[in-house]
């Protein structure tokens, strides 16, 4: 049987992906992939996504030049996620985010002045993304 079809997609024919740092465990990003992405990524050890937004496969740094090695594919206990060990590569390497951060996740839900909650952004702004996409 092929590998692809033990996992299980959605309605869509996607499944969603995780990209963890390999050195760090810092988790970089999240995506999608569909089927074509999955098997490209695992053929090239290079994460290839689907972006939703554009419909079409999205190879990771083809316009930043942020591209991820893939060292690991792994799939979760109800093949419904994918965890991909990655190293983050490009011109500016550890820079995983559009907006020029190492990671994603660059906000944490704290108290603001008057008490209540708020996403407060606390990872810096590696590289200005208007000076990486052109």
């Amino acid at each position: 049987m092929n590998w692809l079809n033990d996992v299980k997609w959605d309605a869509q024919g996607l499944v969603p992906v995780i990209a963890q740092e390999a050195a760090s465990g810092d988790v970089l990003m999240f995506a999608w992939m569909n089927r074509e992405a999955l098997q490209k990524t695992a053929e090239l050890g290079r994460a290839v996504y689907f972006s939703r937004s554009r419909n079409k496969l999205w190879f990771k740094g083809e316009e930043s030049g942020h591209v991820q090695t893939v060292h690991d594919i792994r799939i979760d206990c109800d093949n419904d996620v994918v965890l991909l060990k990655v190293t983050q590569l490009g011109h500016e390497p550890g820079i995983a985010c559009h907006t020029g951060r190492h990671s994603c996740f660059y906000s944490v839900l704290q108290k603001d002045a008057t008490g209540a909650p708020a996403w407060q952004a606390v990872d810096p702004v590696l590289k200005d993304p208007e000076s990486i996409y052109k």
